[in-house]
């Protein structure tokens, strides 16, 4: 998977001991980002809706949760690896890819970056509309990810060329997971009301003004393929800038009455909400949303390093260092809501 701000790679251990006692087998993640949780899930047997409104979380989810390895064939994997060798002995090509994110910006060394505008165009002209399409874009993003040359967000690049970056692009076949599962491209808020109540529901909202369209700005272009016109160091899309692409989520005054609205709106009978002491809404207020659900909530705490980027400082829009940060540790909340007794059940012996 791809580097991520707020991934919760370290939190998936627990929440999968979670959705395993929970008796559950249909479930929400809102937010899935990387689609770890949702990933998770389906491992658990849990028949999961992935939404996020990011095009690169789409292709994550409609490889990682609504496509079942145990469904696929020999043939299929056959056809999976010949595309990927394929598509990895491509020459380079001087293309978006390579002007805008080699030349005017740093992300990608140059030969590499003549290798994804190579990869993504044959990805679309050869393979849009198979179900081979969404596994090759997730391939090319994760490979695209193991040799750039920033801290894991793209708000700014490394003023010297990360060592990974001098690798040669090299796709792999992503590590497919079984169950069946759905992805929904669609801001949450919009489509919270029409989606079927489920047993579990996972929410993993931004939880302050760190906004992801900005922050992986280069894997949007990427699957959207629509060599966008960019602005800044940072050669960040023009559509940032638009109130479209900002979310609720991100606004400290209009977040808390969002987010309570929305855990007081999904239709499940266990919520599960992942946050921070980080964001804009403290530990007190947010059990308070949850207790409006009725029912137990349990509040679980873990320790954590923070994302790459605190070790390095805080850049400004320009991809300018601005200053530095203060701490490199943080904490980071789950809160499970619902019935007490199956919240004790989800809870009690947890091996952290």
């Amino acid at each position: 998977m791809i580097k991520y701000l707020g991934s919760k790679r370290l939190l998936v251990p627990v929440l999968g001991q979670i959705f395993a006692t929970s008796g559950a087998t249909t479930g929400l993640d809102l937010f899935t980002g990387t689609t770890r949780v949702a990933q998770e899930m389906c491992r658990q047997g849990i028949a999961t809706t992935a939404v996020d409104i990011a095009s690169y979380s789409e292709v994550f989810a409609r490889t990682y949760v609504e496509l079942d390895a145990q469904a696929l064939t020999p043939a299929d994997h056959a056809e999976l690896k010949q595309a990927l060798a394929r598509l990895n002995a491509l020459p380079g090509v001087r293309g978006y890819i390579t002007r805008t994110f080699s030349e005017a910006a740093r992300y990608f060394q140059r030969a590499n970056a003549m290798r994804i505008d190579a990869v993504r165009q044959a990805i679309e002209t050869d393979y849009a509309g198979t179900w081979l399409y969404p596994v090759l874009l997730t391939s090319l993003i994760e490979a695209a990810d193991a040799v750039d040359s920033t801290v894991g967000v793209q708000m700014a690049y490394l003023k010297e060329w990360a060592p990974r970056s001098f690798r040669p692009l090299t796709l792999k076949a992503p590590p497919l997971v079984p169950g069946t599962g759905r992805a929904l491209r669609a801001d949450v808020l919009d489509v919270v009301d029409s989606l079927d109540p489920v047993d579990v529901a996972y929410l993993d909202p931004p939880y302050n003004q760190h906004r992801y369209y900005t922050n992986y700005h280069v894997w949007e272009t990427l699957v959207r393929w629509d060599a966008p016109e960019y602005y800044g160091v940072a050669c960040k899309r023009l559509d940032c800038r638009d109130e479209a692409t900002k979310s609720v989520f991100n606004k400290r005054r209009q977040m808390p009455q969002a987010l309570a609205e929305l855990i007081a709106t999904v239709r499940a009978e266990v919520l599960i909400l992942s946050f921070s002491n980080e964001g804009f809404v403290p530990l007190g207020e947010l059990r308070e949303m949850c207790q409006v659900r009725g029912g137990a909530v349990e509040v679980l705490s873990f320790a954590s390093e923070r994302y790459n980027g605190a070790r390095i400082g805080v850049f400004n829009p320009h991809g300018q260092k601005v200053s530095r940060i203060s701490h490199t540790r943080n904490t980071e909340y789950l809160l499970v809501c619902g019935e007490p007794q199956r919240v004790e059940a989800m809870t009690l012996n947890l091996q952290v």
